[in-house]
């Protein structure tokens, strides 16, 4: 999810620079929070290296995307469904934007899950 944020970071930024006025003040915040997202894909990586697991393949699927991964020798398979991924990135924008994201709840908390 983090290298689509930062993706959808860039191409703000270059329609925001083509489309307003004065544009430094908001390309300054996209910079702000495509640099704490870069952050976080290196941790996110360096952890994953840490605990054995690959991703070796990843599709656009008309319904989400699908990927293959080896987790401690084990090949599996995850589906992430379109609507799901658009609505974590949206939430995960807003915070890396330093938009409040209290209002948001978690899958936990949603579901009643202890």
């Amino acid at each position: 999810m983090l290298p689509m944020i930062l993706s959808a970071f860039e191409r703000d930024s270059t329609i925001l620079s083509a489309h307003l006025r004065t544009p430094t003040p908001y390309l300054e915040v996209l910079e702000t929070a495509a640099a704490v997202a870069t952050t976080d894909l290196r941790d996110v990586r360096s952890e994953m290296r840490k605990r054995g697991i690959k991703v070796y393949e990843q599709n656009r699927l008309n319904t989400g995307i699908e990927a293959k991964f080896i987790c401690r020798g084990y090949h599996e398979r995850m589906l992430l469904l379109n609507d799901i991924v658009a609505a974590q990135a949206a939430i995960h924008m807003r915070r890396y934007l330093g938009l409040d994201i209290s209002s948001f709840k978690s899958y936990e908390e949603q579901y009643q899950i202890k």
